[in-house]
């Protein structure tokens, strides 16, 4: 969740008397709650709240969308897309390029597509999630294969892996782009990832791939309140990467390494029920498990813990580990900050 509940009531989420002016979207016409809030009452039931489970304040909030500023931030990012004849996205059925796609519907129509790169680092969970979004928002998809398995200087897997993807991608989609006479080609990167390695970003800029959601000045935020806004399945979404952003920088990439870290994270969705997680593949076929601090218990208590070393060994891992510092996107990226900050001494 993006935002810890407030205070220590477990069944309201918030201190008594609490009060919340927000418009709510909820299937309907929108409408305004103004004034104390129970949210053990029907007036707040929705997707998170049950009858035997009140909604906290992490669940009204997503759900809870404030409507001007969704207006806002709608307006600045279609006004990206203005200038633009026509539009491929980069679209791998998360958030991010779900709200980009969404925009380029709303000002392009027809002359956008969907564009994704199905290779062995996409999770077969995620090629269905991408075919099942764009149907929803109304999209053409393509699926292409852009094959950068094939490049040696994507299975060294050095710090730079993710360029030579991206650059497999960013080719391939120009070409067919060429083929359907489409101008533009669209990515879903957000202000956020600037701060972050990424060098799929030098790619992008080699092949005048435009981020929109960074020239409207959209974070993560920002973007997950939009798609909230629209209604979008993928809204609260946790980030999914590549599986081969799972393999420790120096262990080569292949296809028998991606699909046993998949395999091993359905493992650990299954037993355990943690909606975000990483199983890293280390150096030496060792897996290191990582789940938020909160949900630490979850994997050491039995029978969980022993199934789990049972089926990942069973994948050809030769140990398994847990990670006492709970889970971090892009943790893989720390031994590069190492490396980097010892090369500087």
């Amino acid at each position: 969740m993006e935002n810890q509940a407030r205070g220590n009531d477990r069944t309201t989420g918030w201190n008594a008397g609490c009060l919340l002016e927000a418009r709510l979207i909820r299937g309907g016409p929108d409408r305004v709650l103004k004034g104390p809030l129970d949210l053990r009452g029907d007036v707040m039931a929705g997707r998170h709240g049950t009858a035997n489970r009140p909604m906290t304040h992490c669940d009204t909030e997503r759900d809870v969308v404030p409507i001007d500023r969704a207006k806002e931030l709608k307006n600045r990012l279609c006004s990206q897309l203005q200038a633009l004849q026509s539009a491929a996205v980069a679209w791998s059925g998360g958030v991010d390029s779900a709200v980009v796609a969404r925009a380029a519907v709303e000002v392009l129509g027809e002359r956008a597509v969907a564009m994704t790169a199905v290779s062995p680092s996409l999770a077969e969970s995620e090629r269905r999630t991408a075919r099942r979004e764009a149907a929803a928002i109304g999209i053409r998809h393509i699926e292409i294969f852009p094959e950068e398995f094939e490049r040696p200087e994507y299975r060294r897997n050095a710090g730079d892996r993710c360029f030579f993807c991206r650059d497999s991608l960013y080719r391939l989609m120009r070409q067919k782009a060429d083929t359907l006479q489409i101008e533009s080609l669209l990515n879903g990167a957000n202000v956020d990832d600037l701060g972050d390695h990424r060098p799929g970003m030098k790619a992008a800029a080699d092949y005048g791939v435009i981020s929109p959601l960074i020239d409207a000045g959209l974070g993560k935020r920002d973007v997950r309140l939009l798609a909230r806004y629209w209604k979008l399945s993928v809204a609260d979404k946790p980030a999914s990467p590549c599986l081969s952003s799972r393999i420790a920088y120096g262990v080569e990439v292949t296809e028998e390494r991606v699909r046993r870290v998949e395999q091993a994270e359905a493992a650990v969705r299954r037993l355990t029920g943690v909606a975000e997680f990483r199983v890293r593949f280390e150096p030496g076929e060792l897996a290191r498990i990582e789940v938020p601090v909160s949900d630490l218990s979850r994997l050491m208590t039995d029978p969980v813990r022993s199934e789990l070393v049972v089926r990942l060994k069973a994948l050809g891992f030769r140990a398994v580990t847990v990670d006492l510092q709970g889970f971090r996107s892009g943790s893989l990226n720390e031994a590069l900050v190492t490396l980097t900050g010892a090369d500087a001494s």
